[in-house]
């Protein structure tokens, strides 16, 4: 199995039976207990990475492989949340933008979504593109707005998310497309 750049592994004597797994960067850390061999810790460690791989993957978007595949999911949420009346004529990944995760030219129907999002969860992009498309159905971010955004189910996880995210990384990116998320709640 092709192991990430970096396993770390962090034995404790006080865990007794529990092996967990997480990444921090390009870090998997493998947690297991002090008692266990060397063979064992291969092992263990071979099938956390294994199982860490596995559930990334699921999370991830497919809309994430390319631009068509992007454009393909904005067309499908905007069939199950927008009515289908949202109907970009582009979607496509950019390189990272500077104050924000995404834009929408309503004139011409351009959706662009910063390359920043592509290892996120897709549940995320989902937000971030029902956001967008939205805009093709009403321009600013007022209550009409909002009323379209927040019939997708997650739309308040994902933003904390997004806050979470740009905090961490001390990008400074305000709301989804540069718009303040206070001014953009009301």
């Amino acid at each position: 199995m092709a192991q990430p750049a970096v396993v770390e592994v962090r034995r404790s004597d006080r865990r007794r039976r529990m092996v967990s797994a997480r990444r921090e960067g390009d870090t998997v850390i493998v947690f297991i207990p002090g008692w266990m061999s060397d063979s064992e810790e291969r092992r263990w460690v071979d099938e956390m990475v294994r199982r860490l791989e596995r559930s990334e993957a699921r999370r991830r978007s497919p809309a994430r492989k390319g631009d068509e595949e992007l454009r393909r999911r904005s067309m499908e949420l905007s069939r199950r949340y927008l009515e289908s009346r949202a109907e970009p004529v582009t979607v496509r990944w950019v390189p990272p933008m500077r104050t924000r995760w995404a834009s929408c030219t309503p004139a011409d129907a351009t959706i662009r979504i910063s390359e920043r999002l592509r290892d996120v969860p897709g549940w995320v992009v989902d937000y971030v593109l029902v956001h967008e498309l939205a805009h093709l159905l009403e321009p600013g971010h007022d209550d009409p707005f909002w009323e379209w955004v927040h019939r997708y189910p997650r739309a308040e996880r994902a933003m904390g998310y997004l806050e979470g995210l740009s905090a961490a990384a001390g990008l400074g990116l305000a709301g989804i497309d540069g718009e303040e998320p206070e001014a953009a709640a009301g």
